[in-house]
């Protein structure tokens, strides 16, 4: 799994005009089986979201981000292997 943090590096109002887009973007993710989880940071200077894949494979996928498209976020990409997690979320695990 990729845990996947999205920075900000533009101002709030021309994130806003895409958003509708990156937002799009992550449902089509969900429906391909390949995004798990996304959400905004708090305060908003960012975002995150949980992938499946290699870690090239969600850097790959992640460069159609509308987000990035228009270079308005920097991304970072980790990768782990859950081992521990809250019963009912065990698919996490593989």
């Amino acid at each position: 799994m990729i845990v996947v943090l999205l920075d900000y590096k533009a101002p709030i109002e021309e994130i806003d005009r895409h958003r509708a887009d990156h937002l799009d973007w992550l449902r089509q993710g969900v429906a391909d089986g390949r995004l798990l989880l996304a959400g905004r940071q708090v305060p908003v200077t960012g975002g995150m979201f949980l992938a499946r894949g290699t870690k090239e494979d969600v850097a790959a996928w992640a460069a159609t981000d509308p987000f990035a498209v228009h270079d308005l976020s920097d991304y970072r990409f980790i990768e782990v292997a859950p081992s521990v997690v809250a019963p009912g979320l065990e698919a996490l695990k593989s």
